[in-house]
């Protein structure tokens, strides 16, 4: 078969803005466009407002404690002015006023529970299904052309997809999709997405020993499966859970989901002290299944596989002793507003009523922008004073010059990084644009080679993988980025408690 060329992305970037000096359009606004190979620079291009964005939520994450510093320098030059016996007849009623008002304060919020909680990560578990679902390259080939559903150009334009996808031979999807004339069936479906949310939160059960009674909140989420009773009405039927539970459950927010369902979960556990939070993230494969020949639906077939994870969180204080991290930060951002952003990963259906996942080719100029905005907005909370200060002027610099800013080095802000393995050519492009050296992305590319696109699991299992090879020290920061349809860009930021040992429920136990 002849093989047409790669496709190569481009996006373009405006430069050289300035103002027409002479000629019949003196004094009018100028630009040029330049058209770049890939992901848009977007860290060379930053957007102020999301760096105003990032020290507001610092600024309201610390707000309580602000006037701490304050009193305590207003209180320091008073009694610097006094001799010891003026502040003894004038301030010492006033001191045992003030120490009498602390204690009562301390005494009040410990007892009434009124002291910040944080949110802890007490364990997780990802789904390992079982090894005859296990696929390889040439074996999906081999099906899919025997399956009838695809034409030579559908299944040439597969091959060379999945021959650059960095997807390996030991992923994981349902047999079910390759029968000849297959469509979408609820049943095939419920029993895909029991399988591998039962699987997990099996483990997890097994794992921490939680009792099902003991939960109270439950988020579930699936991408494209929506079901009635809902996925979540089918952990609480499965597992007897209370009566009161909070129960949520997230459609239709692709792969970013599993960020904005800790998001959710952190919000909730604070209506609801001392509480546990139970997430469930997966995704439907022999429901992104497509059976046509829209070369732009058929690229979720090549990379999304079967998986789950089961995600405990807890802010009870007494469970900071066995978990494992620390919530510190989740920034969403979502460029739904731009035509282009909210059009780029879209459920459709063909000329023939076939229905699929579309990913346009503006999917990696869209992602760009996107992460440019959650990085810069992040950027305040994570990086270090110096680096902020060599960003600010550069900031400042540019305003007069056109010199490019400084920019910030992630890798002072965290010990690892799991960012969604989408494909690989995302992944080069990502770690290219964030400065990242192959140790940082080494969990991405190996859960993509193992696990393939898991979608909103895929974090989970890069997280395992770390877990697994021992680097995970106590102190070291993780960051989990990931990205999905709307246009959506989450980052969520944890601290290890402990140093986390490696365990035989791991699903890279065998590896």
């Amino acid at each position: 078969m002849a093989r047409s060329p790669p496709e190569e992305y481009l996006s373009p970037e405006i430069v050289n803005r300035g103002v027409e000096g002479s000629g019949p359009y003196a004094g009018s606004p100028s630009f040029s466009v330049r058209v770049n190979r890939g992901l848009p620079d977007f860290l060379s291009s930053v957007n102020l407002k999301y760096v105003m964005l990032g020290y507001g939520y610092l600024i309201n994450h610390g707000f309580y404690f602000a006037w701490l510093p304050i009193l305590l320098l207003v209180f320091g030059t008073q009694v610097g002015k006094l001799t010891w016996d003026a502040f003894h007849l004038e301030y010492y009623n006033l001191l045992n006023t003030l120490v009498f008002i602390g204690f009562l304060s301390l005494f009040l919020y410990v007892c009434l529970d009124l002291t910040p909680r944080a949110t802890y990560l007490v364990d997780f578990a990802c789904y390992l299904p079982p090894n005859d679902l296990k696929i390889t390259r040439d074996e999906y080939l081999e099906l899919a052309k025997k399956s009838g559903q695809f034409n030579e150009k559908a299944l040439e334009f597969q091959q060379r997809v999945l021959k650059t996808s960095g997807i390996g031979d030991e992923t994981y999807l349902p047999r079910v999709v390759f029968q000849p004339g297959y469509t979408k069936d609820l049943t095939v479906g419920r029993e895909e997405a029991a399988s591998s949310m039962f699987g997990a939160v099996d483990e997890l059960i097994a794992t921490t020993g939680i009792r099902p009674k003991d939960i109270r909140i439950l988020i579930v989420n699936c991408g494209v499966l929506n079901t009635t009773p809902s996925l979540s009405a089918m952990v609480i039927n499965r597992y007897k859970l209370r009566h009161t539970i909070q129960s949520y459950n997230l459609g239709g927010m692709g792969c970013a989901a599993g960020i904005t369902a800790v998001d959710l979960a952190d919000d909730l556990l604070k209506a609801y002290p001392g509480s546990y939070a139970l997430i469930v993230s997966t995704e439907v494969v022999s429901f992104t299944w497509y059976g046509g020949n829209e070369l732009d639906m058929l690229l979720p077939n090549c990379f999304f596989r079967m998986g789950a994870a089961a995600v405990l969180l807890s802010n009870n204080r007494l469970e900071r002793w066995r978990s494992k991290y620390q919530l510190n930060h989740v920034v969403r951002t979502h460029k739904g507003m731009d035509d282009l952003s909210y059009r780029s990963i879209q459920l459709k259906e063909d000329a023939g009523g076939r229905q699929g996942l579309s990913v346009s080719k503006d999917v990696v100029e869209v992602g760009g922008h996107a992460l440019k905005a959650n990085v810069t907005t992040l950027g305040p909370l994570v990086l270090p004073v110096s680096e902020q200060l060599h960003f600010f002027k550069s900031l400042v610099w540019k305003k007069s010059s056109s010199s490019k800013p400084y920019i910030p080095d992630y890798k002072l802000a965290f010990e690892h990084v799991c960012i969604l393995a989408t494909s690989r050519k995302a992944l080069d492009e990502m770690q290219k644009n964030l400065d990242l050296t192959d140790e940082y992305m080494e969990a991405s590319r190996k859960t993509l080679e193992r696990f393939g696109n898991t979608s909103s699991s895929s974090i989970w299992y890069e997280l395992a993988y770390l877990e697994a090879k021992s680097k995970i020290k106590k102190g070291d920061r993780v960051w989990q980025l990931a990205l999905g349809s709307g246009f959506k860009c989450n980052s969520a930021v944890w601290k290890a408690i402990r140093t986390v040992k490696h365990h035989n429920t791991n699903p890279w136990k065998e590896n």
